[in-house]
């Protein structure tokens, strides 16, 4: 069989407010190059070479061998740019990765739905996947195994910026902080924000997103886990800063900044406001698929 090259993005779900409902594609990759081999072998370069690299509890090769069982060994190349346990959809892009690969070695020949819906049923959410699937930012909704999604804002000029603390952060951890219930208030609150975030993606509005990334369904129960939201927080509003948020499930945080604004001066404002904190400043950009 023909060997096949993949390229995936990072995303960053929920972006405040859309929980478990949108995200946004970032120029951050995992690129996969694939062919047949006599036996699975996995050679890494980049981010986290060590955990990707590992054949067993592997992502890829797991949705690979679930859906084509019968499907011939791969030696796969990988240079990874996403950085694990981070709130930045690895597992997304692994997940969708793995079923495109059993799509083409197992002669599956699914469509692209099928391909976006796969991956959703396995990562049990569809905003990461949405994402990583169609680019830009990302709305979706998932029925039983039905996606249904909408992308637009891919061409914006806002600057992203990611905050990485120095430790992960299971996403399994980071759901079971959150509460069973909410108050109606802060249902209603959440709904109107996300209604004023969608609109500011649509709309190139970025003087919403201030208001529009409010969040009280998930953010505050994750603080004590994600120690740089508290301390950023108050970064948005100021020098070009439009939102911080939690990114994804977190632990690391998600800035969207005014492209004037130089890269130097926003990554010494979050190095001066995280203060004796570590962390890792990378900028990035919303991209297209």
């Amino acid at each position: 069989m023909d060997p096949i090259q993949l390229r995936l993005p990072a995303t960053s779900a929920n972006v405040g407010p859309g929980f478990d409902a949108v995200a946004l594609a970032m120029s951050l990759f995992l690129d996969v190059q694939a062919e047949t081999a006599a036996e699975f072998s996995i050679e890494v370069t980049g981010r986290n070479a060590a955990e990707i690299a590992a054949l067993e509890r592997n992502l890829i090769l797991e949705a690979y061998r679930d859906l084509a069982p019968t499907g011939p060994p791969l030696r796969l190349k990988i240079h990874n740019e996403i950085p694990l346990g981070m709130g930045c959809g690895s597992s997304a892009a692994a997940l969708l990765a793995g079923v495109r690969l059993a799509s083409h070695f197992g002669g599956l020949n699914l469509t692209p739905q099928q391909v976006l819906e796969e991956a959703c049923v396995r990562e049990g959410h569809p905003d990461n996947v949405a994402a990583c699937f169609h680019g830009g930012f990302t709305v979706s909704a998932m029925q039983g195994r039905e996606v249904t999604s909408a992308t637009f804002g891919a061409s914006l000029p806002w600057r992203l910026f990611l905050a990485l603390p120095s430790v992960a952060l299971a996403t399994a951890q980071a759901r079971a902080l959150l509460p069973d219930a909410y108050r109606r208030s802060d249902a209603i609150q959440n709904i109107q924000a996300t209604a004023l975030l969608v609109s500011a993606f649509a709309l190139n509005r970025p003087e919403l997103l201030q208001t529009a990334t409010r969040d009280r369904l998930h953010q505050p129960y994750r603080e004590s886990a994600c120690p740089l939201l508290p301390v950023l927080l108050p970064l948005a509003g100021k020098n070009g800063v439009y939102s911080v948020t939690l990114s994804g499930a977190g632990p690391s945080v998600l800035l969207i900044v005014d492209p004037a604004a130089t890269l130097a001066a926003t990554d010494l404002a979050i190095r001066s406001a995280a203060g004796e904190l570590p962390v890792e400043v990378v900028a990035t950009s919303i991209i297209s698929a």
